[in-house]
């Protein structure tokens, strides 16, 4: 087809004369015509970028990038984008965040143990727009980010991923200071495939069930449509004992205590649905028309923390247990209901319990209700929408004769309705429905840009590619306030009863507002390659904020070829994050434990004045300085890579540390109008209090011969990563430091095994997770060093016909377990109270192992 004929040439032109960086810009990336010698050089690295025999990265870069097929992310147990790119990319890691707020909803992930948002996420090249989702509960390193919702992109949809290893914020502007990532769509314009996959863990639980298709379709005699849909469903999992203080209190008793009163582990996902689309069309020789986007939604529902029916405060008692809550019904408090009646082993068995409250029409206490105590469920609707339209192509004439422009413009918009189920606000007494919606986030992003790249004749040894653009960039977060019954302040008010649905306190129609903020940037990449061996790139960018003001960041790059198969590269860099506007507005209340208390913390605005009096100040971007070296050495069919990378980032932005409050931070909450203020315990605010030092080495390696009978690909990738932060404070929190720290393997690696036959192909990958700190229910006295651990994936598929594959495979083939809790912390609690197993930072899960099988129809 003619489109995609000029589409190859052009992506030729691209790989000659752009850097890595050219190769992420912002828009379509475009290049001035090269020798023919050269072409032919490169169009084999092209034409198999994506294939399964392919180099992951790329040779002729002077910074590292991973290439993974679409076909690669296919074999995979997991049905998650974030599982899927943790097996190919060992610096990748994601956990699965049982009972963390909305971090269970919309999950973070770190690119080389940076937050999930210091790494930009891009769609065909375009700036992707943040989840609405705020990682309040992030586990230490993802406290407080709002990164992309990567686990919206099916896999079925993409041609390949581009990462980035390197900073780019002198390309891209904020979030780029750990890489880039690049989801690529598929354009094909015949063909497709249908696929239904279902599987479940080797435990019996987490009965997933997968139906995804794509199809290519003409546009007119000059174009494409390339359509694709994903449907998913998944149960939920536990792997969760008994809580000890539930146990006791069904011993004694105590009617309608759960047999699991708390639950650890993935949260059910129902009507989990993604559509995209991509779309090109030749307009004229020299033009296209591109546009493509998505519309996603799925429903997430999972644990919380149990709520003793015999200390819980604000509900059940508000002296730990010692003493009943009992409200008065009466409105005037003439009820004369008692204030003292002792909880032993089970309330309901006092005979003052039995007299003054349950046969007493005008007292009441919870445990009439809930004799057992509740567990709330939280969960959300996700939605996720966003398009992309732009044209690309050549100037003919003119000044900018051989010239190539992009103009292009993005909306992107997610929103997380936030639902919790099965709780109470205690305010209402008796009145409390048990289901609550406490509001909703949203998080729009408006994104213009205008790319220009021209190839100049300056007497080197190519063309030196001389390219620049415009940009603007609009971002609004949205709270949109809850039920009433999730905020009110119900008649028990005053008696000591918590306001708000417990667990996750509506938002107030006072906490509701709309927060925007714009921004403009100029950038300038130049290449220029001095001789055939020696290429030089400086990339220069100016940003300017309506809030915090303007900054400039530049990169340089370099690559020198030693000889035909050996080549050293390098880069430096200064780079940016800027905080997000929700960051800077947000607040809420959520339950966490402290020093093994559940206790209810309220998050505020670093502007808030309780605060300022803290140490809160107004944020400011994050800024970062990065170098990498590394090489490059192919010979034959063996191809490797080595990287070494060291990142500073100065004035980082997280979540700080619980601060607890003492009466006359409440008196003046209160007087401000924040919920429930008497039963909070703490306050954190976003901040910029600490440095840190993040370094590394990456390296992989990629081998393949004629083996067994049929084609074979090895591939080896390796990476150490440490992190020290250098600046803290005590709003930082020593906990916050160590797990900063230690919380992620500082090695990790993956070693695959590709085997290709006439009609039956195999995949297995062997992983390997460094010692990390295993941390249970966010609490310091719970962590301690757990041990190194492989897992084996594995995948065998067998081709019935041309159109026609079955698949049985499995994730965690061995079924490895996580590290198991100690019975006893340091001092000597028992970390099973809270119904544990598994510490939940586990690299690879505390699941265990999934088999699953495939059927694929290709056309």
């Amino acid at each position: 087809m003619k489109l995609k004929n000029n589409m190859l040439n052009k992506a030729v032109k691209l790989a000659l004369t752009t850097t890595t960086a050219g190769l992420f810009m912002s828009g379509t990336v475009m290049a001035e015509e090269a020798q023919t010698t050269v072409v032919k050089k490169n169009v084999e690295k092209i034409a198999v970028v994506g294939t399964r025999s392919a180099p992951r990265s790329i040779g002729d870069s002077p910074v590292p990038i991973d290439i993974i097929g679409g076909e690669e992310l296919g074999k995979s147990g997991n049905t998650d984008m974030l599982e899927l790119l943790k097996g190919s990319v060992p610096s990748f890691n994601v956990h699965q965040n049982p009972i963390s707020d909305a971090a269970s909803l919309v999950r973070p992930a770190n690119l080389r143990g940076l937050p999930s948002d210091s790494t930009l996420v891009l769609l065909n090249g375009k700036r992707r727009h943040r989840a609405s989702v705020i990682a309040f509960l992030g586990g230490g390193i993802n406290d407080g980010a709002q990164g992309a919702d990567i686990s919206v992109i099916p896999s079925i949809a993409l041609k390949q991923v581009e990462v980035l290893r390197d900073g780019a914020a002198a390309q891209y502007g904020s979030d780029a200071i750990a890489g880039v990532m690049n989801f690529v769509l598929k354009d094909a314009s015949e063909g497709g495939s249908f696929e239904v996959r279902q599987g479940e863990y080797f435990e019996g639980d987490g009965d997933t069930t997968q139906i995804s298709g794509n199809v290519g379709l003409p546009f007119t005699d000059s174009g494409f449509a390339n359509l694709s849909f994903q449907y998913k469903t998944a149960d939920a999992t536990s792997r969760s004992v008994q809580r000890p203080d539930a146990a006791g209190l069904a011993a004694a008793g105590v009617p309608d205590v759960s047999s699991l009163a708390q639950i650890w582990g993935a949260p059910e996902v129902n009507d989990d649905i993604s559509i995209f689309g991509n779309v090109g069309l030749e307009l004229t020789n020299d033009s296209e028309f591109y546009m493509f986007g998505n519309y996603s939604e799925r429903d997430v529902r999972g644990g919380f923390y149990y709520r003793n029916p015999h200390t819980r405060p604000g509900a059940y008692s508000n002296d730990g247990g010692k003493t009943l809550l009992v409200g008065d019904l009466t409105g005037d408090m003439s009820g004369n209901c008692p204030t003292d009646i002792a909880i032993d082993d089970n309330v309901l068995d006092n005979p003052d319990y039995i007299n003054l409250v349950a046969n007493n029409p005008d007292c009441f206490a919870f445990n009439e209700m809930i004799p057992g105590g509740f567990t709330p469920n939280f969960g959300g609707n996700i939605t996720d929408t966003s398009l992309t339209i732009g044209t690309k192509g050549e100037f003919t004439g003119g000044y900018l004769e051989g010239a190539y422009y992009d103009l292009s413009g993005t909306v992107g918009l997610n929103e997380s309705r936030y639902f919790i189920y099965d709780t109470i606000n205690a305010s209402l007494g008796p009145e409390t429905p048990r289901d609550f919606s406490p509001g909703k986030y949203s998080q729009l992003e408006k994104n213009f840009n205008f790319d220009l790249s021209k190839g100049f004749d300056f007497g080197l040894a190519y063309d030196v590619n001389v390219a620049g653009g415009l940009e603007w960039h609009e971002e609004t977060f949205t709270v949109t306030s809850g039920d009433v019954a999730s905020f009110t302040a119900g008649p028990l008010t005053e008696q000591g009863f918590g306001i708000g649905s417990n667990g996750f306190p509506g938002f107030k129609p006072s906490d509701a507002g709309e927060y925007t903020r714009r921004n403009y940037a100029a950038y300038m990449d130049v290449e220029a390659p001095f001789t055939e061996e020696f290429l030089l790139g400086l990339a220069l960018r100016f940003e300017d904020y309506d809030s915090f003001g303007s900054t400039t960041n530049y990169k340089l790059t370099g690559q020198y070829h030693l000889t035909d198969d050996l080549n050293v590269r390098g880069s430096i860099s200064t780079g940016f994050r800027a905080p997000t506007v929700g960051q800077a507005n947000v607040s809420n209340v959520q339950t966490n434990l402290s020093s093994g208390v559940l206790v209810d913390s309220a998050l505020l605005p670093p502007t808030n004045p309780i605060a300022v009096q803290l140490g809160g100040t107004e944020l400011q971007p994050e800024e970062s300085q990065s170098y990498t070296f590394g090489a490059v050495y192919t010979i034959g069919d063996l191809f490797f890579t080595v990287d070494y990378y060291n990142i500073q980032v100065e004035d980082r932005i997280s979540q700080s540390d619980k601060i607890e409050l003492s009466q006359a931070d409440k008196d003046t909450l209160e007087a401000a109008g924040v919920p429930n203020v008497q039963n909070l315990a703490q306050v954190s605010f976003f901040t910029n209090d600490f440095d840190t030092t993040t370094q590394g080495v990456d390296l992989v390696a990629n081998y393949s011969a004629e083996l067994l009978g049929g084609s074979s690909t090895f591939s080896f990738a390796y990476n150490w990563n440490d992190t020290e932060v250098t600046r803290s404070s005590p709003i930082t929190g020593e906990f916050k430091v160590s797990r900063l720290e230690n919380d992620l393997p500082n090695h990790r690696s993956t070693l695959s095994w590709a085997q290709q036959w006439e009609s039956f192909s195999a995949f297995t990958r062997l992983n390997y997770y460094g010692e990390y700190q295993g941390v249970h229910v966010d609490y310091d006295a719970t962590a301690k060093t757990a041990d190194a651990a492989f897992t084996l994936d594995a995948e065998v598929t067998y081709f019935l016909n041309d159109e026609m594959s079955f698949s049985v495979g499995a994730q965690n083939l061995l079924d490895q377990e996580a590290e198991k809790l100690d019975f006893f912390n340091a001092t000597q609690i028992p970390n099973n109270n809270w119904g544990g197993k598994y510490y939940e930072t586990s690299p690879y899960g505390i699941n265990g192992g999934f088999y699953y099988v495939k059927a694929t129809y290709t056309f």
